[in-house]
């Protein structure tokens, strides 16, 4: 993974030693190389660093969405039982209503009753 432009900088420093490796041309060149050759060494630090978190990144993503799917799992059960339980207490409520509604029918139907036959004898 070289680019191009350390490409040419070898290339151009392979001509340089071949005419003459004791010039000050020479010698800047081989700095520059070097630099470039370090330069290129924290290129692929940074690249290896940064390709790291990304799957680092990924990793805390994808558990974040497992965590959040259980938690979410969780509490519409917890929603669930409580709606139960809610529902069975109304059910309790209304049939303990109902039944009272029916002994107090069950009694206003006897007034009834002996009022209605007590007018009818009284005629």
């Amino acid at each position: 993974m070289v680019d191009d432009k350390v490409l040419e900088e070898i290339n151009f420093h392979q001509d340089v030693v071949e005419h003459d490796s004791a010039s000050p041309l020479h010698r800047i060149r081989e700095k520059e190389m070097e630099i470039s050759g370090r330069v290129l060494k924290s290129k692929q630090k940074a690249d290896e660093i940064v390709s790291e978190a990304r799957r680092k990144a990924a990793e805390i993503i994808a558990k974040g969405e497992t965590e959040g799917d259980k938690l979410a799992r969780d509490a519409e059960t917890a929603a669930l039982v409580e709606a139960d339980k809610e529902a069975a207490a109304l059910r309790t409520k209304a049939a303990a209503e109902a039944a009272a509604m029916e002994e107090a029918l069950a009694v206003r139907r006897a007034i009834a009753v002996d009022a209605i036959v007590a007018a009818v004898t009284q005629v």
